[in-house]
C-alpha cells in the first residue's frame, strides 16, 4: 500500500454532492480527484486514474457503494485500495459492517466541505501509522 494519498476516485450520484466533494478535496485538500456517477463508470476509469483511495457513497442507484467495492476488488491492482463509505444514514451497526468489509472509516452527510480534506487525511494517516 502506497504511503501517499494523492488520488480519490469518488462515485456519487448527486451532482451537487459530486461538485462540492471535488472541489473541498481539490481546492482546499490539495488532491486529485476523479469523479464517478455510478459503480459501473467506476469501473470503467478505475484502471486509467489509479486511485490511492475509494471515496464511495453508500446508497446509489444500480450498484450501492458495497456491490461497487467488490466490483473494484475484482479489478486487477485494487483488492486492497483502501476505502471510506460516505452516508447519510450512520447507524453504528452498519459502521461496523462497512468496516468489516474493508472500509477504513464512514463519512456522515451532510459534511463539512472545509474540513472534508482533512478528515480524510486523518483517516488514511490513522490506518497507515
Amino acid at each position: 500500500m502506497a504511503g501517499t494519498l494523492s488520488k480519490i476516485l469518488h462515485v456519487e450520484d448527486e451532482q451537487d454532492i459530486q461538485e462540492i466533494v471535488k472541489l473541498a478535496l481539490e481546492t482546499i485538500g490539495g488532491f486529485s480527484v476523479e469523479t464517478c456517477s455510478s459503480g459501473h463508470e467506476a469501473l470503467e476509469k478505475v484502471s486509467l486514474f489509479q486511485p490511492d483511495l475509494f471515496l464511495l457513497d453508500v446508497m446509489m442507484p444500480g450498484m450501492d457503494g458495497p456491490e461497487t467495492l467488490s466490483a473494484l476488488r475484482e479489478e486487477a491492482g485494487f483488492a486492497d485500495t483502501p476505502v471510506i463509505f460516505m452516508t447519510a444514514k450512520v447507524m453504528e451497526d452498519e459502521v461496523i459492517r462497512f468496516k468489516e468489509i474493508g472500509a477504513l472509516d464512514v463519512i456522515s452527510k451532510p459534511f463539512d466541505p472545509m474540513s472534508l480534506g482533512e478528515k480524510i487525511k486523518a483517516i488514511w494517516d490513522a490506518s497507515h501509522g
